[in-house]
């Protein structure tokens, strides 16, 4: 085993975009530790997996002991991990929106705060958090895990700040649409109302079709690799063409045009 080589913990590496990019890191000259929720082979294409429940206090505690049991340090965390909602927002309860951020927000914030103290005594180290365009842009249907990834935007950019000072810096790697398995980790609302039904069928259409001819979980992790190895890293890092043409329209152009455009790219009546 080389104790030289940098640590990275990645979370909700089992599938998609989260395994792609824990083979990139390793491919990178890291060495890798990924979670899941359930068990899986315990060492594929050279990545350590182990069991976390980022929901689970406990279960976030213990993981992170196992990797500095393991490897000591950990220089890199990206926090992966989360879940997808397409419905009206209308649609979901509030223990079911409730349970979305449990994931995609406080999962996040329960990694991180376990990961710091070690990172603080290192006076050393970088956390990736992996946002979305839609934690830029309004998403019809998506309104409630648009929700969770303006969070995580406003989570990551003030705690960057905080931590600047211990040596630690926070970046946000923002994914467009992404060619993945659709229905992996897509939550449906919990009280399907017939008012919807006829959009929500639609915009399932759409993005069925949209991530079909998305960008390849590789792109998204030549940026997180990029983003990890950056000696002056930026705040953002937007993840593939599209994701760079709407952050810069998202930043320069006024609202009224943003508005039609969206609507337009959704099928909406401008």
């Amino acid at each position: 085993m080389n104790n030289d080589k940098r640590v990275a913990l990645i979370t909700g590496a089992s599938s998609g975009i989260g395994r792609i990019t824990a083979v990139a890191l390793k491919q990178a000259g890291y060495r890798v530790f990924g979670t899941s929720r359930k068990a899986v082979s315990s060492d594929v294409d050279g990545i350590t997996m182990l069991i976390c429940d980022v929901t689970d206090e406990t279960s976030v505690q213990q993981m992170v002991a196992e990797v500095l049991k393991q490897a000591g340090r950990i220089d890199l965390l990206v926090n992966n991990a989360g879940i997808g909602l397409l419905g009206g927002a209308e649609e979901s309860s509030s223990a079911q929106a409730q349970a979305l951020f449990d994931v995609n927000v406080f999962g996040l914030l329960r990694v991180t705060n376990a990961v710091l103290p070690t990172l603080r005594h290192q006076k050393r180290g970088r956390i990736i958090n992996m946002s979305s365009l839609l934690g830029l842009i309004p998403s019809p249907y998506n309104a409630l895990y648009a929700s969770t990834k303006h969070a995580v935007e406003g989570y990551s950019e003030s705690l960057d700040h905080e931590l600047r000072t211990f040596g630690i810096r926070v970046v946000l790697v923002e994914p467009g649409l992404t060619s993945t398995a659709f229905e992996d980790n897509l939550v449906r609302p919990d009280r399907q109302l017939p008012f919807y039904d006829l959009e929500r069928s639609r915009m399932g259409v759409l993005m069925r079709n949209w991530v079909q001819t998305g960008d390849k979980p590789e792109v998204v992790a030549a940026v997180v690799v990029q983003a990890a190895n950056a000696a002056e890293p930026k705040r953002r890092y937007p993840a593939g063409k599209q994701a760079r043409q709407v952050s810069l329209l998202r930043r320069f152009l006024p609202e009224s045009m943003v508005d039609r455009a969206l609507r337009k790219f959704n099928g909406m009546p401008v």
